[in-house]
């Protein structure tokens, strides 16, 4: 079987750990560890809790009217598993059938030892622009949904949330009438007590987030282009009540901040993840996560990198590009039951293996897969999807075995990512079978990247 080494993405910025090369790919179908499917939690939030990570935000899996609120957890920032639906679908109300529930954010209040969430609540229409309170005792718990309104009267859709160091909360919140404001929390974190900041309606900014890096306050936002891309943008001050700094891109101009929106920046250690999302307003739940490295320094926001993947240690945050891989071919591994090599002319060698899966079950096998260690590892698997719908498979790496799904991709010989997350012996031993699920068809392989070590 021909193979192709990659040479390193970045220079490796630490010792090889627990963590070496489970690597974060952004904009890759990221499979949940227990329900088989894409992770569904869009414009939302990463909150660390007793050693691990909760990602909060939407169900976008059958469109986007309102589905539920979602909530998973994950020890490393890259295997994520299902843990409840926070918020679901009623009746009627604020939670009913039609309805646009977006950007969830929660954060912790001491002083009622509960968590507090809050949410764009609209029409389908888009014509209430309201913000949602919910509570609960657990961060990853069923919430109880408080009520809808307009904070001091005045229209929000796009939202984030900001809790400051001494604790005081603060709504960030896009008027589209007004301009983007910062409004201070009450003490319980359930209504608005006051305005803080206006940036006016001298420009078009939605999508916000905050963070605060050694007394500098950091916003994020992007500009109002509905669903397409642009190049977000950031300021900064030393007081919430400003003066604020004239706002500018931290990812290279004409990017459109690397094809996604800013949700919600995460500090981990010293160091800070770009969470933002990819879109695809036509198919809302092909939609994928863009997590990157965000450097900050000073008073200066930058993201110059669009890593294919990368690595990082969810204690420290110390991170570094991908590691070098191995690259095997899906028309060159041993293909039975049908399967057959296709053509595929945006492919690495114009072809990749198909006809994986369906009523005669074709198989794709990688054998002589190679690692220089015994590791978990990710392993990226190039395909194509035709489907509007999510494909899927049952991956079987040295006999542990593991479902995986395939977003649609833009066409069907444009590649995308899928992550396999796995245990590879030290050698040349290791084997990698590909079959389908319940006579469904399984995505056209390309290749799989394979980390060395």
């Amino acid at each position: 079987m021909r193979f192709i080494t990659k040479s390193p993405l970045f220079a490796a910025l630490f010792a090889a750990s627990a963590y070496g090369s489970l690597q974060i790919i952004p904009g890759a179908t990221w499979t949940a560890t227990n329900t088989g499917k894409h992770v569904q939690a869009h414009g939302g939030s990463v909150t660390k809790v007793n050693g691990l990570y909760y990602l909060i935000g939407e169900n976008k899996e059958n469109g986007s009217a309102f589905q539920a609120v979602s909530c998973y957890s994950s020890p490393d920032l890259v295997q994520w598993t299902f843990v409840n639906n926070l918020l679901t679908l009623q009746a009627s109300g604020d939670l009913g059938p039609n309805r646009v529930i977006e950007r969830p954010k929660v954060i912790w209040n001491a002083a009622s030892n509960q968590w507090v969430m809050w949410m764009h609540v609209d029409s389908s229409n888009y014509g209430e622009a309201k913000v949602g309170v919910a509570t609960s005792s657990s961060i990853c718990g069923s919430y109880n949904y408080i009520r809808s309104f307009q904070p001091l009267g005045f229209q929000s859709r796009d939202m984030g949330l900001f809790k400051d160091t001494d604790g005081t909360g603060y709504l960030l919140t896009e008027d589209r009438q007004n301009g983007l404001r910062i409004d201070k929390l009450t003490s319980d974190y359930l209504d608005v007590a006051s305005a803080t900041y206006n940036f006016g309606t001298s420009a078009d900014f939605e999508a916000p987030a905050m963070v605060k890096v050694n007394g500098v306050y950091f916003m994020f936002a992007s500009h109002l282009t509905g669903w397409d891309t642009n190049d977000n943008i950031y300021t900064t001050a030393t007081n919430l009540a400003g003066p604020w700094s004239s706002w500018k891109t931290f990812a290279p101009s004409g990017t459109r901040t690397y094809d996604s929106q800013t949700t919600f920046i995460l500090q981990v250690g010293n160091s800070f993840v770009y969470m933002g999302d990819r879109w695809f307003s036509s198919n809302l739940m092909r939609s994928s996560y863009i997590w990157l490295p965000l450097t900050i320094s000073g008073t200066t926001a930058s993201m110059n990198t669009n890593y294919v993947n990368w690595v990082i240690d969810p204690n420290t945050g110390t991170w570094s590009g991908g590691p070098s891989e191995n690259s095997y071919e899906g028309e060159s591994a041993t293909l039975s039951n049908g399967a057959k090599a296709v053509s595929c002319s945006g492919c690495s060698g114009t072809q990749a293996a198909g006809y994986l899966g369906g009523s005669s079950n074709g198989i794709i096998k990688f054998g002589a897969v190679s690692s220089n260690a015994s590791t978990k590892t990710t392993i990226r698997i190039k395909h194509e999807n035709g489907d509007t719908t999510q494909r899927f498979a049952d991956i079987t790496v040295n006999g542990q075995t593991q479902r995986i799904a395939f977003l649609p991709t833009t066409d069907g010989n444009t590649p995308g990512s899928s992550t396999l997350h796995v245990n590879l012996n030290s050698g040349s031993s290791n084997t990698v079978q590909v079959v389908g699920v319940s006579g469904g068809w399984v995505a056209d392989i390309d290749r799989i990247m394979v980390p060395v070590s």
